[in-house]
């Protein structure tokens, strides 16, 4: 079980704080589009500077491929968190080096871009010696950074003494292993999105674990045509087809499939679409599958009211074209209408919540995609065993 940065004594200590301050910029790279990540981090980043810590952060943004690109800069992020903060915020040019300032008790210290340095996403020792140096202590809240082993989040931790989980980084693990780990029942999981083979591990982990697994989205299509359906041109992966029909013949009791359809002859938001009835009936030749039907929505609401645990991750449609989403919308009501303890994951999950108007009455949303998917399919994250 990792330390909880609550564990420490902070009070003078240089506190080094993997953070996922990974946002979406505008074109000019100037500007924020979401500061949702940030807000995520206040929590912790507050507690720390309560007590008396000189605050270090640290995250990557981007794909600058090991090289300084100034379209990926972290300067926009050390703008917004000075609002969000109400202080001060040092910008460092750089992560390592004599460009980097010492960090002073009271003082927030922000280092540019860690992938700025080839060296982090090799999880280059030296370059993991050359930030550990800059801590007494090292804390790690960037879950959705957890899964890839760098050196921000698995070398540095070697050289530092103290480490310990963020709030957010606990929360997340707190929430996730209530989910693999006992978790209440009935459980219900919902995965959707277009490929079998991005949720095949999770799938197939969950499946283990809970009493129904709902698949929507175009990898529902995978499915149908395994079982001899008629999909027209809807998404399907061929190579995937065996796979799908073992997944249904061993557990044909908990997986679920799309009983209807809302079918469309192209994919923009004024195509013409209709609804498809019935699990046999194909998809006519021409058309192709993006949303669940009503028909399904009724069936996967009512399975959803009666579960104590929910875990979601993926939509049920082609959710961005808004005459597709309602499948995705529907079900997040119900999700949020429960009462059951929900975890939701996954970009389009979350803007489905959001949209849906019921994010308040989501348990957790999960801020790490790739992240919550390994560790629901059972995985060990790099970033997370340090820290243990």
């Amino acid at each position: 079980m990792a330390l909880s940065v609550r564990d420490l004594d902070l009070a003078g200590k240089r506190v080094f704080v993997r953070v996922d301050f990974n946002v979406p910029l505008d074109e000019t790279g100037t500007k924020i589009t979401s500061d949702k990540r940030l807000r995520a981090s206040l929590p912790t980043i507050q507690y720390a500077l309560d007590r008396g810590a000189a605050l270090i952060l640290a995250s990557h943004l981007g794909r600058p491929k090991g090289k300084p690109d100034p379209k990926m800069s972290l300067k926009p992020v050390a703008a917004r968190l000075e609002e969000l903060l109400g202080r001060s915020v040092i910008m460092a040019p750089d992560c390592v080096g004599p460009a980097v300032p010492p960090a002073a008790a009271g003082q927030v210290l922000l280092l540019e871009n860690l992938r700025f340095h080839a060296g982090e996403e090799k999880n280059d020792a030296e370059f993991s010696r050359k930030l550990a140096s800059l801590c007494d202590v090292y804390v790690n809240d960037a879950f959705g950074s957890a899964h890839r082993a760098h050196a921000s989040t698995v070398g540095m931790t070697a050289f530092v003494p103290w480490k310990a989980a963020g709030l957010l980084m606990e929360q997340e693990l707190r929430y996730l292993s209530m989910a693999v780990s006992n978790p209440a029942r009935p459980y219900v999981a919902i995965l959707g999105g277009a490929k079998v083979s991005d949720k095949i591990e999770v799938m197939t982990n969950l499946l283990k674990l809970v009493d129904r697994l709902l698949v929507g989205g175009a990898m529902a299509y995978t499915f149908l045509k395994s079982l001899g359906t008629g999909v027209g041109r809807s998404l399907v992966e061929d190579d995937k087809l065996d796979l799908a029909r073992e997944l249904l013949n061993a557990w044909s009791g908990k997986l679920r499939l799309p009983s209807d359809h809302v079918v469309a002859a192209e994919l923009k938001p004024g195509a013409e679409n209709k609804v498809v009835d019935g699990v046999d009936q194909p998809i006519p030749g021409g058309w192709m599958g993006v949303d669940i039907g009503p028909q399904t929505v009724a069936g996967y609401s009512s399975e959803i009211a009666g579960a104590r645990m929910i875990v979601w991750n993926g939509p049920m449609g082609v959710f961005e074209m808004e005459p597709f989403a309602r499948g995705t919308v529907e079900l997040a009501k119900a999700v949020a209408a429960s009462g059951a303890t929900s975890i939701v994951g996954g970009g389009d999950s979350e803007k489905a919540i959001q949209t849906a108007g019921v994010a308040d009455r989501i348990t957790h949303i999960s801020t790490g995609g790739g992240a919550s998917l390994e560790f629901l399919a059972g995985q060990t994250l790099p970033g997370v065993a340090v820290l243990e």
